[in-house]
């Protein structure tokens, strides 16, 4: 259900999207969120607020700026309402914005860094998007047919972002990102659950919280007569889906790298989401209990071998 990023790789339902930050990143200094700045707040708290694409932000250098910055805006791979690419902040918009809110303890050098980590975030929590959309956009029965490998059928990442096109959605109109917004004081039902758990079983669960929270709103387009849709007779005209994204920060690397996990999934906003989120946990829990994957190595092991008898023959 959540990928690694990257290399994209399947692991448990319950565990989130690995995105491990950049090496040169990991001197960026954060922002804490609470009334007065702190030079000693963590990376993860500098960008928690800042994990989204602001606009209209100025790039003008600041007064008191020593180190000059780049101006330019990376366009990201997600599409907008209206078919153009989001853009993410340039580094001197993102270092503008932290002034604007009173963090003047960032140094101007390390904000190329905090972009980069920004915008690999969002690219990684799009990516899970797309998985979720290729499953479950045609209606709910195809997306039993998709769940069928369980994780093992993810092809989040780098695989739907070499071909975003209408041929990759068999001739229908990828997914748009709408709008966003960000929700880093209200946790989600299913980070609440697991702070109860914790408190309740400690030794089996962790107390981690998220440390910032997104709701991204997806326009999905339903082929006509996609069976479980849950659309109606308007199926072609495209609904809204609403996202919702739990940031973690993870145990550093071996070297002192930060790890992030995103946990990206459906809002439960009705039943087909309900159904959405069921099958897929469900799926991946059977494909690994019935033994799919010892099944399918030896389907692998098989072919291999007979394809090598015929060429011996």
């Amino acid at each position: 259900m959540h990928n690694k990023l990257p290399p994209s790789s399947a692991t448990p339902p319950p565990a989130p999207s690995q995105i491990t930050q950049p090496s040169n990143s990991a001197s960026a200094c954060p922002y804490k969120p609470s009334d007065s700045p702190s030079s000693s707040a963590s990376t993860v708290d500098r960008l928690s607020k800042f994990n989204f694409m602001p606009e209209n932000l100025s790039n003008t250098p600041a007064a008191t700026q020593t180190t000059a910055l780049p101006v330019s805006r990376e366009p990201s791979t997600i599409p907008r309402a209206d078919g153009s690419l989001w853009q993410y902040p340039s580094p001197q918009q993102m270092y503008n914005a932290l002034l604007r809110k009173g963090y003047s303890d960032t140094p101007a050098a390390h904000i190329p860094s905090m972009v980069s980590v920004h915008n690999f975030l969002n690219e990684g929590a799009w990516a899970e998007i797309l998985e979720w959309e290729r499953r479950f956009s045609r209606g709910l029965v195809e997306g039993v047919r998709r769940c069928g490998r369980g994780e093992d059928g993810s092809v989040a990442g780098a695989m739907i972002e070499a071909d975003a096109t209408a041929a990759a959605w068999d001739g229908a109109e990828p997914p748009r990102l709408v709008r966003f917004m960000g929700r880093p004081g209200d946790l989600t039902p299913k980070a609440r659950v697991q702070q109860w758990l914790a408190w309740a079983w400690p030794s089996q669960y962790k107390g981690e919280l998220p440390f910032d929270r997104h709701d991204w709103f997806v326009r999905r387009i339903v082929p006509v007569g996609a069976k479980g849709s849950g659309s109606g007779s308007g199926a072609e005209e495209g609904r809204e889906v609403r996202y919702v994204i739990d940031y973690y920060e993870g145990p550093p690397e071996p070297t002192g790298e930060p790890v992030f996990y995103l946990d990206v999934r459906p809002a439960v906003d009705g039943p087909t989401a309900a159904c959405e989120r069921l099958l897929r946990w469900g799926g991946d829990v059977w494909w690994r209990a019935s033994g799919g994957v010892v099944r399918e190595a030896k389907e692998r092991e098989q072919s291999y071998k007979e394809r090598f008898a015929e060429q011996r023959s």
